[in-house]
């Protein structure tokens, strides 16, 4: 099964949640960008990060506004799960900009990145990185790994979110950018079944097609989320609640 879930910044909570005890081997959390465990490079840090590397499922993970990309870039790259990724050690992954994954038999555009609205505020390279935006580079491989799929994926994966999301929403805030135009374009010529993104820090259902997902340890509560199981002997629906908006991505998911 994959599981989604909002910024992180961090904090060790989202995981260690109840709601996480469903996942297991084999699944998959991907977390939404400001995944937050590669910031200082602090004892403390690297105990979390070896804490996620024991997980059961894999943790794959966007960059948002709030990474050390300094320290991320240290990482190598390689393709796995049919895209780019940076294997962090054990079953922990950042996704390169632009990688296309293929997940429980569906594909999953992926694309991190987001401007911080307080960077004059910041010093740059010790708590604001210039790489929180796409390079030319990745726009042009989210947009040649999108050729090479006819621009028909399943599910849209993203920190930040179209201007054509915020705009006249809840979540309008500030000027438009780059980042926001271009995944205006990804909109339009995609076809995808549902797009989720995160940095927002709330749980905003924008349309049938389109949702912002909470940062989940600032608001605590349960939602029900309908899963239909596919089993070799009949098909039913059922329901269940997942805590803190820890959701499934797929809408059909398929267990023996």
């Amino acid at each position: 099964m994959v599981y989604l879930t909002g910024d992180t910044h961090g904090e060790l909570d989202r995981f260690k949640d109840g709601g996480m005890r469903r996942a297991g081997k084999g699944d998959f959390v991907v977390v939404l960008g400001d995944f937050g465990f590669v910031w200082d490079g602090s004892k403390a840090e690297q105990k979390n990060l070896d804490w996620l590397r024991k997980r059961p499922y894999t943790i794959l993970f966007l960059d948002g506004s709030h990474e050390n990309y300094d320290l991320l870039e240290q990482y190598p790259t390689e393709e796995r799960f049919g895209g780019l990724v940076q294997p962090l050690g054990g079953n922990v992954y950042h996704v390169c900009r632009g990688s296309v994954l293929e997940l429980e038999g569906k594909k999953y555009l992926c694309f991190g990145g987001a401007e911080s609205p307080d960077k004059e505020e910041r010093e740059v390279h010790v708590n604001w990185w210039p790489q929180e935006m796409p390079s030319d580079e990745e726009y042009a491989r989210c947009e040649a790994a999108l050729e090479a799929n006819g621009w028909q994926v399943d599910y849209v994966l993203t920190h930040d979110a179209p201007s054509k999301f915020l705009d006249f929403s809840v979540l309008a805030e500030g000027e438009n950018n780059r980042l926001h135009l271009f995944l205006d374009k990804v909109v339009m010529k995609t076809i995808y079944e549902k797009w989720f993104f995160g940095c927002h820090h709330k749980d905003v259902q924008l349309s049938t097609k389109s949702r912002c997902l909470l940062r989940c340890s600032e608001h605590r509560r349960e939602e029900a989320v309908v899963e239909e199981k596919i089993t070799k002997k009949d098909c039913r629906a059922q329901s269940f609640f997942v805590t803190q908006f820890i959701v499934p991505a797929l809408s059909n998911i398929c267990s023996t």
